[in-house]
């Protein structure tokens, strides 16, 4: 039966291969007794730089574990696991017509689970497969010519596929092992199964989503591209027929709607289909490029070592007079900044970080909060107005193209020693004031921020840095009330799933969201 092994420490200059040794010393046993050896957890402590630790939990058994077994309460870092029977799932058969509206996490993750019952359904997705998506989105960095269905924001594989990858969760939710393992099995770097900060990297997670398109066709799965959702067809209070494209009736018993943060038509088709909606709190900002060597040095205290991972960071400052905060969000080492704009005229930037994290930038967005009270008005869209005005401030402030409106950090902050404006976002940047892009309350509060996050971090503040805008798109500023069976409130059969729906943010969480959905209709079509 399998122990598990806590908090083994190795220099950078270690081996891994030093592990089994370690844990055999520990023990006063041999090294040769431990079987099935594998690592659980790995993470770096870097508190006290440049002493840099990388921390270990590992698993192994043993022939004979009486012995071992009769030491655990001298031994606080050794615990024992009993085996965990395999889950298993019985299969359900229904006639009841299952649709997906989306192909990110959430849509993905939701055939996923359903595949394990022997369940079948047709996704739609408004954007294109993620060959042909990455080819539209090459061609829009290049030339600033935009694709509205097409783009870093629509397509296979949401808008996580242009992204750094991340796979972290703060939910110590069990489904957080089953993605993992799922995307590890669909091509993922088998690493992200015990890595303390997992990531998949934008060129891989393309590799995968095709893995799990070709899978779910595979298990009997209809898969649609180029196919929007433009009306749901209601009788007697429930779900009866989608309109795709507004023209094509497709019936449907079930819809699961995990169409992402930024299909604002589709929000706007649920509100004149009377489907409850409401105002949501996201964050809006700004994207910062460092140099990912000044990041080493400031996290690591000295250049990094070959086998440390590029060094991230996560800041957060709390202004408690005005209730404001800024903190970074989806921090990318060796990155790049990317435009990311799904309608004409509006400039929003993300980040992105191939597996290897090898780009020489660092970025990550700085944003402040933004809550209903900012949206100018009470009606549930209020928010993507608020989005949309502001991404159009940018595009004039970047002057077209799709440029963004761009500022060294030294500028921004109002400090002498200004340097050089340069930046890895595609397609460009515009030196601007970059007050002409965002709310008065939200560039005053970044600048309190930054102070802080200097003092946190030194080194943070210079003139080697660029702000890039506009950071808009960090959740939806909607949300769809569901109840505890994850169905609309207001209309049966509506599963609104993911960031869209308002109930995940990032990868994980919308994947683990969908599951959920799945594991839902799944009894629910066993009448249980």
């Amino acid at each position: 039966m399998p122990f598990i092994y806590r908090n083994l420490t190795l220099s950078p200059h270690d081996g891994e291969d030093r592990l089994p040794e370690l844990v055999a010393a520990q023990l006063a046993v041999s090294p040769a007794s431990l079987r099935d050896f594998r690592i659980l957890r790995k993470g770096i402590d870097a508190r006290r730089k440049p002493r840099i630790k990388v921390i270990y939990t590992v698993s192994f058994s043993l022939a004979e574990d009486a012995p071992l077994l009769a030491r655990l309460a001298q031994e606080p870092d050794l615990e024992w696991q009993p085996e965990s029977a395999p889950h298993l799932f019985a299969p359900v058969r229904s006639p009841q017509r299952i649709v997906i509206v989306g192909s990110g996490p959430a849509g993905l993750f939701t055939a996923l689970r359903l595949a394990e019952y022997g369940l079948t359904a047709t996704v739609i997705e408004r954007g294109q497969p993620v060959e042909q998506r990455s080819l539209d989105v090459q061609r829009f960095w290049k030339s600033g010519v935009l694709d509205p269905e097409s783009n870093v924001q629509f397509g296979e594989g949401g808008a996580g596929t242009f992204s750094d990858g991340k796979l972290t969760c703060r939910s110590k939710d069990p489904l957080v092992s089953w993605v993992l393992e799922r995307m590890a099995g669909f091509g993922a770097p088998p690493e992200i199964r015990y890595l303390a900060k997992p990531h998949v990297g934008t060129d891989r997670l393309r590799t995968v989503v095709g893995a799990i398109r070709r899978y779910l066709l595979d298990k009997g799965f209809t898969i649609r591209f180029g196919c929007r959702l433009t009306d749901i067809v209601a009788a007697d209070g429930a779900v009866s027929a989608i309109m795709v494209n507004g023209e094509t009736e497709l019936p449907c018993d079930l819809l699961v709607l995990a169409s992402g943060h930024s299909a604002r038509d589709t929000y706007e088709m649920l509100e004149r289909r009377g489907v409850p909606l409401e105002q949501k709190a996201f964050a809006m900002g700004l994207r910062v490029e460092h140099p990912q060597a000044l990041i080493d040095r400031i996290q690591y205290g000295g250049p990094r070592h070959p086998s440390l991972p590029a060094a991230d960071y996560a800041v957060a400052w709390n202004n408690g007079a005005s209730g404001r905060s800024a903190y970074s969000f989806c921090m990318c080492p060796g990155g790049v900044v990317i435009g990311g704009a799904s309608e004409e005229g509006g400039v929003v930037t993300n980040g992105m970080s191939g597996q290897m994290r090898n780009a020489p930038f660092a970025n990550s967005a700085l944003v402040v909060n933004v809550t209903p009270a900012d949206f100018g008005g009470g009606d549930p869209l209020a928010g993507v107005r608020f989005q949309r005005h502001w991404e159009r401030q940018a595009f004039l402030a970047g002057g077209g193209g799709y440029r963004a409106p761009a500022s060294n950090l030294m500028g921004f902050m109002g400090l002498p020693g200004k340097g050089p404006l340069s930046s890895s976002y595609r397609p460009g940047i515009v030196e601007a004031d970059l007050g002409e892009a965002l709310p008065p309350f939200i560039t005053r509060t970044l600048r309190e921020g930054i102070n802080e996050f200097g003092r946190k971090l030194r080194g943070f503040v210079t003139a080697e840095a660029v702000l890039v805008g506009i950071e808009s798109r960090t959740s939806a500023p909607v949300r769809i009330p569901r109840n505890e069976r994850y169905e609309s409130v207001g209309l049966a059969g509506l599963y609104p799933a993911g960031e869209g729906a308002g109930y995940a943010g990032g990868i994980m969480s919308s994947a683990i969201d969908g599951i959920r959905i799945a594991d839902t209709i799944a009894a629910r079509l066993r009448g249980c």
